[in-house]
């Protein structure tokens, strides 16, 4: 029997890549300890606390469905503050998108100041911004919608300049030549090959939008948000829990939408 056909493979890796991954898992498990340690937080608790979430559950039920007509009106306005602040940042987002596109900005300042201008953005929490606006304009619908403005604004223009810098650029040099202007370029070689990819983003940023403005009204931001958030320091159990079953429905029902909307457009 020749050596060739006698040779066993000791594993689907080499010895160095086992080494390296070995390597990494033991500097994650020390990183993962050496937290938990300075925290004081082990996943043991988890298991340890489970009787009292348990407990806490069985606060929330039954539901209060008497409270169900208090709730429609707050949940309404937690839909028309992600409306208005989706269609306000769709708009706004337009040429943000194409000034953070290197391929369409060809002017570095620009292009590098619109880059940081928007990763400063993306790097401010939306409660953070809901925070401060409530701060300026008060408790109500309007914080929240310029909050959700700004948060939704540095969402979309980096999804789109990404997707505008992978375009074909073919048909823009082609407009070009042919003594097209630069609204003209826009219009008839980048619009058509982002539009449906635009459209995909800013229903997800509708979702996203519904969800965060739950979170926003926490703070006096408007919405159901804010219903709820009173609701908790009451202690009204029943009633937070109608209000969590009614949000879950709608937001389901509304990524349903949104789900199919998409795979009609992509």
């Amino acid at each position: 029997m020749s050596k060739e056909s006698s040779f066993v493979p000791k594993g689907l890796y080499p010895f160095k890549t086992k080494l390296i991954i070995t390597i990494s898992l033991i500097v994650v498990l020390g990183f993962y300890l050496l937290s938990s340690i300075k925290t004081e937080s082990f996943i043991v608790h988890f298991f340890v606390k489970i009787p009292n979430v348990f407990g806490l559950i069985g606060d929330f039920f039954p539901p209060d469905w008497g409270y169900v007509n208090q709730v429609w009106p707050k949940l309404f306005e937690t839909i028309h503050i992600a409306i208005i602040a989706t269609t306000v940042a769709v708009i706004i987002s337009i040429p943000f998108s194409l000034l953070t596109a290197n391929n369409v900005t060809t002017n570095s300042w620009i292009y590098q100041g619109m880059r940081m201008i928007l990763n400063i953005i993306r790097t401010i929490p939306d409660i953070i911004l809901a925070v401060v606006f409530v701060g300026l304009f008060g408790i109500g619908a309007f914080s929240g919608i310029i909050a959700l403005i700004i948060f939704a604004v540095g969402i979309l223009v980096k999804l789109m300049s990404e997707v505008i810098e992978t375009i074909d650029m073919n048909p823009t040099e082609a407009i070009r030549a042919s003594g097209g202007n630069g609204l003209q370029t826009i219009s008839f070689a980048i619009v058509p090959q982002v539009l449906p990819q635009f459209i995909s983003f800013s229903l997800y940023v509708f979702e996203i939008n519904i969800r965060a403005s739950l979170v926003l009204g926490l703070v006096g931001a408007g919405g159901i948000g804010q219903l709820l958030n009173t609701q908790i320091n009451f202690m009204n159990y029943p009633a937070v829990s109608t209000i969590i079953i009614i949000v879950f429905a709608v937001v389901v029902v509304i990524d349903i939408i949104s789900g199919k909307l998409r795979e009609g457009l992509v």
